[in-house]
C-alpha cells in the first residue's frame, strides 16, 4: 500500500526540499519498528486532523462566498460590473507595461510617415467628404441599436441571465480558489508522507 501512494506523490519541489528528505528519511530509518509504527499512527492522526480541517474550510469558504455574493447582490454589485472592472485593470496594466509604450510609439511613427505621404492626403480629403455624407445615417443607426441595447439590458430576461452567469462566474472563482487551495495542501501532504517513507 505504502509503495502505491508514494508513486502518486510529486518530487519535492528545490535542492533543499530533496536535502530536508533526504535527512528526514535517514532519520526514520534510524528508529525502531516500534517508534516507526508509533510516528505513522501520529502522522496518521495529524493527517485526519488536517483533512477535516481542509473540508470545514472548504464549508466555511462556500458559506462566505454565498454570502459576499448576497452583499453584492444588494448593494448592485454585478457580476458583469466586477467583469468590467477586472477587464478594465487588465488593459489598464496592459498599457502601462514598457512593451506596448514601446509599440505605441512605433505605430505612431508609422501613422505619422503614412499621413505625410501626399497619396494619403489625397484620399484623407475623399475619404473626409465621403464620411461627412454618411455620418448622419450610421449616426442614426448607431442610436436605434444603443436604445435596443439599454432596453435589453433593462429587461427581466437579461437580468435573469445576468444573475445566471454571475453565479456560474463566481462558482467558478471558487473552485479555482479551492483547488489552488487543495493544489498547495496536496504538495504538503505528499513531503509528510514522503518523509514518512
Amino acid at each position: 500500500m505504502e509503495d502505491h501512494n508514494s508513486a502518486h506523490l510529486s518530487e519535492p519541489a528545490s535542492p533543499a526540499a530533496s536535502v530536508a528528505s533526504a535527512e528526514i528519511a535517514a532519520e526514520f530509518a534510524a528508529l525502531t519498528i516500534e517508534e516507526k509504527e508509533q510516528r505513522r499512527a501520529e502522522w496518521s492522526q495529524e493527517l485526519a486532523r488536517v483533512e477535516e480541517e481542509i473540508n470545514t474550510l472548504r464549508t466555511v469558504l462556500a458559506s462566505k462566498t454565498r454570502h459576499a455574493s448576497d452583499l453584492k447582490r444588494k448593494l448592485g454589485i454585478t457580476v458583469w460590473k466586477e467583469l468590467t472592472d477586472d477587464v478594465n485593470q487588465g488593459v489598464k496594466n496592459l498599457k502601462e507595461s514598457h512593451v506596448y509604450q514601446s509599440m505605441e510609439q512605433s505605430v505612431g511613427s508609422i501613422s505619422k510617415a503614412v499621413h505625410e505621404a501626399p497619396l494619403f492626403q489625397r484620399t484623407e480629403s475623399v475619404l473626409k467628404t465621403t464620411g461627412e455624407k454618411t455620418a448622419s445615417v450610421f449616426g442614426s443607426i448607431t442610436s436605434g441599436i444603443t436604445t435596443k441595447f439599454s432596453q435589453m439590458k433593462n429587461s427581466e430576461s437579461m437580468r435573469s441571465i445576468e444573475a445566471s452567469v454571475g453565479s456560474a462566474y463566481e462558482n467558478v472563482k471558487v473552485s479555482y480558489e479551492q483547488n489552488n487551495f487543495l493544489c498547495q495542501s496536496h504538495a504538503a501532504l505528499g513531503r509528510v508522507a514522503k518523509w514518512r517513507n
